[in-house]
């Protein structure tokens, strides 16, 4: 999965000052592999799981690294993230709209953070595999149709995979 991680982080605009955000962070692989590339700047790991933000905090103990900041929060609620409007360069979004009744909702939050020009970085399930959801996935077509209506550009698109696809939005509005 790392291979894969890098291989999508290779389409973003890095430098080692920018702020970041991982949605929906899990076990946080983005957010680390982030971490090491950011190493002056600052990641926020956003999750609704208070489990998985434990977890993370002795992954970030053994990575060694000291620029991720967890936060317990719901991304479908309204300001859910918790941080202020456009104070964000990055938002990656892996493997969490599949799994969102209100997709709209994330992708409106993720606007709302980034800085104008800011990136954003959605990974989903392209077909169905081993390890795939049994329902709820969304098409690229739909997100790029989603993120169209909310002012998105479209920057890139590629495969993460097999099994998963990435889309690159720059925002401008």
């Amino acid at each position: 999965m790392t291979d894969h991680i890098n291989n999508a982080l290779q389409y973003l605009e890095l430098k080692d000052t920018l702020l970041a955000a991982e949605f929906g962070c899990g076990m946080a692989d983005f957010t680390l592999a982030l971490a090491k590339k950011l190493d002056k700047g600052r990641i926020y790991a956003l999750d609704i799981q208070a489990e998985k933000l434990s977890a993370l905090k002795g992954r970030i103990t053994i990575a060694k690294v000291n620029n991720i900041i967890p936060i317990l929060c719901d991304l479908e609620a309204n300001n859910g993230s918790t941080l202020h409007d456009h104070s964000l360069d990055i938002v990656v979004i892996p493997n969490v709209l599949f799994q969102t009744e209100n997709k709209s909702a994330i992708l409106k939050e993720a606007i709302r953070i980034l800085k104008l020009g800011g990136q954003l970085m959605i990974i989903d399930w392209l077909k169905e595999g081993p390890f795939s959801p049994k329902e709820g996935m969304v098409s690229p077509n739909d997100v790029k149709k989603m993120a169209d209506e909310l002012g998105l550009s479209l920057r890139r698109e590629f495969a993460v995979g097999e099994y998963h696809y990435g889309l690159l939005f720059i925002t401008s509005i």
